[in-house]
């Protein structure tokens, strides 16, 4: 017992000694000291449990209390109302259609501008579409692809979209043919979007469960033109993405 009562005592001594000779080192250094101490103390914790092991066994599945479907089924009147009202809030343009009339939606979409990519998977006749009476459409080869420079000065682009979530006004692209690589989707000022009112589901849980059929693909989320907040509130537009966002949705009935 005085053994260990001396061996307490000796370690206080010790640690009172080092507090000492950090308070009269300057303060960089002090710093210094404290952040390396900490990496210790943290690398300590790990070592300590590697050598104890790990828990045996699956984690217990977590209890989940939100809503996993909706009361609405995909792409039914309330759930695609919904989607249109949530773009409509973040300022994106809607139009709703039958499958005859993308083509022409496209082209009223697209506006003035001039020069359009797409990728190279989309269907010929949204592409006739893109084209109008007098743009220059380019496709998006991924064996050539263009350049972050092309896209820069490329003024809109026309895609396909995996899905859409309602109570989000969220459109999510996979990276299909019809869709593109992201930078198409990101890059050019105007981004007109199809999305198939079928596609369209109220919630969340319904989406990534769809989304998890093919988990490799690469996803790319909008909700709304691409926007952002300054500390002052002031609102800029274009900051990670098209400043932009037209949006067809196809009834195909």
């Amino acid at each position: 017992m005085r053994k260990n009562r001396h061996a307490k005592m000796r370690h206080a001594d010790v640690h009172q000694a080092r507090i000492r000779q950090e308070h009269s080192l300057p303060e960089p250094w002090q710093e210094e000291i404290r952040s390396q101490q900490a990496k210790s103390d943290i690398f300590a914790k790990l070592r300590t449990s590697i050598q104890h092991g790990f828990p045996t066994g699956m984690p217990a599945a977590p209890t989940r209390h939100y809503r996993m479907s909706g009361a609405g089924d995909p792409g039914s009147d309330a759930v695609v109302a919904e989607m249109a009202q949530k773009l409509e809030d973040y300022t994106a343009v809607v139009r709703l259609v039958g499958v005859p009339d993308i083509p022409r939606a496209i082209d009223e979409l697209l506006g003035d501008a001039h020069t359009v990519v797409v990728p190279r998977g989309l269907p010929q006749q949204w592409s006739a579409g893109a084209h109008g009476t007098s743009r220059v459409v380019t496709v998006d080869e991924p064996a050539s692809p263009l350049s972050h420079d092309q896209l820069n000065r490329t003024d809109a682009v026309v895609t396909a979209s995996r899905l859409g979530i309602a109570s989000t006004g969220t459109i999510v692209l996979d990276g299909e043919p019809d869709q593109g690589r992201r930078a198409l989707s990101l890059v050019p000022d105007i981004h007109v979007c199809v999305l198939r009112a079928k596609d369209i589901y109220e919630l969340v849980p319904e989406a990534i469960a769809v989304l998890g059929e093919n988990p490799q693909r690469p996803t790319t989320w909008i909700a709304g033109p691409s926007a952002t907040s300054d500390i002052e509130l002031v609102r800029v537009n274009g900051v990670h993405g098209p400043r932009n966002l037209r949006v067809v949705i196809v009834k195909d009935a």
